[in-house]
């Protein structure tokens, strides 16, 4: 995430950084995609579709979508600012597999086969059509589709939410807002000021009225669990908080999450949903 290039630049942090050399380096740092798509991260016998999406005036953009037979629920999954869809092919199979949903994972612009380049506005927009996709392919309505995103994708699910609406939102490792994540890398520098790109989760999530999970690690040197904590504090009811115990910034769903995954996806039309109080989670 933004600032670990940087800082080789800066020392301890405590130097102004210029906002010429910001700029130059935003796109570079914030987007890290890959283009080839990686067919040996694909674990034995997940099954999936190739999907392209198709929009006049927007860039095509590649995903895959792994339906299973009476969905417990249709979820649409953004990824964090590296690799693309091949590189989540385990979480794919974990989500269909044992939360017995049906889910589609796309690429953003810039990522795998997504044509284009990316940018905060153009990843919305591609979370946006991916999930139009997805409610049409099964029958959903739009805003009846649970929104998960990882990271720099949690904020792109915040941004979704907030503005349309989703039967449920589930984040993980996700930052409060890019400069805020910027500041607290570089503290002194002035580096969260002169960043174009703003995802202010922080600001956006208060909008949202539905069912939020937020899922963080303890040991997060990439985006401190604070960042989660604090997106909790700003979150409207019903909402859980899931401190992963020893988790740093990748990692893998330990049992006893999913559990509580399976718990929220049990409770989402619940009118009367009180989650849980998590203890940490994972060893």
């Amino acid at each position: 995430m933004l600032g670990l290039t940087i800082v080789s630049a800066c020392s301890t942090g405590c130097v102004a950084i210029p906002a010429s050399v910001v700029t130059g380096l935003e796109q570079h740092v914030l987007y890290q995609p890959t283009r080839e798509l990686d067919y040996t991260r694909v674990p034995p016998g997940l099954e999936y579709q190739d999907v392209e999406i198709h929009t006049a005036g927007s860039p095509t953009i590649h995903g895959w979508y792994c339906p299973v037979e009476n969905p417990r629920a249709v979820v649409l999954f953004a990824h964090g600012n590296a690799g693309n869809v091949s590189h989540r092919a385990h979480l794919l199979q974990t989500w269909t597999r044992q939360l017995q949903v049906s889910m589609l994972v796309f690429d953003y612009r810039g990522y795998g086969r997504s044509e284009g380049t990316p940018s905060e506005a153009g990843l919305v927009d591609d979370a946006r059509r991916a999930r139009d996709w997805l409610a049409q392919q099964t029958g959903t309505a739009p805003e009846d589709i649970v929104l998960y995103g990882r990271s720099l994708g949690g904020a792109v699910m915040v941004e979704l939410a907030a503005n349309d609406g989703a039967r449920g939102l589930i984040l993980e490792s996700t930052f409060t807002s890019l400069p805020e994540l910027a500041d607290w890398k570089l503290p002194h520098s002035g580096v969260g000021g002169k960043l174009d790109t703003q995802f202010p989760s922080i600001e956006r999530l208060p909008n949202f009225h539905g069912p939020v999970l937020i899922a963080h690690g303890s040991d997060d040197v990439v985006i401190p669990q604070s960042h989660g904590r604090a997106l909790f504090e700003a979150a409207n009811q019903p909402k859980q908080f899931v401190p992963i115990k020893g988790a740093k910034h990748d990692w893998a769903p330990p049992f006893d999450y999913l559990l509580t995954v399976s718990r929220f996806i049990d409770r989402l039309d619940d009118k009367t949903f009180q989650p849980e109080l998590a203890s940490p989670l994972g060893s």
